[in-house]
């Protein structure tokens, strides 16, 4: 399966082949501020399989944290692309991005659930997580 998508502007292009290892909305904190408020979306991706096809993305990761994650994101619109997670094999490749979003679906599981907020839906008969399942 290849997957493509990019940024609101068009700057910056990807492609994701393989097949999602995973399908989840993220309630974390940081999640929320990266969207304004909501879950974030995201699908599990191999690796290997992703690539920059169009334009270069910026980085950024928060100081002060251990181990933090990696965000990409367009520096012209802002849009947030993919997370690099240090020790998981995969890339964390936002929903929102794909050319068809539609691919998606539904989630698997909800996660960070910790920080849920009184406004966020998690559909019914999936599993939710306080923090990452096990």
């Amino acid at each position: 399966m290849v997957l493509e998508g990019g940024c609101y502007c068009g700057a910056v292009r990807f492609k994701a082949d393989g097949k999602p290892r995973l399908k989840a909305q993220c309630h974390c904190r940081q999640c929320q501020h990266i969207s304004g408020g909501a879950p974030q979306y995201f699908m599990l991706m191999p690796t290997e399989g992703f690539t920059y096809t169009d334009g270069t993305p910026k980085t950024f990761k928060k100081p002060g944290l251990e181990n933090p994650v990696t965000r990409e994101f367009c520096g012209d619109c802002g849009t947030h692309l993919i997370t690099r997670r240090p020790g998981l094999d995969g890339i964390i490749l936002k929903a929102g991005t794909l050319d068809d979003p539609a691919i998606f679906k539904a989630p698997h599981m909800a996660i960070f659930t910790e920080d849920l907020q009184p406004f966020h839906h998690i559909p019914e008969g999936i599993p939710s997580f306080e923090k990452l399942p096990g």
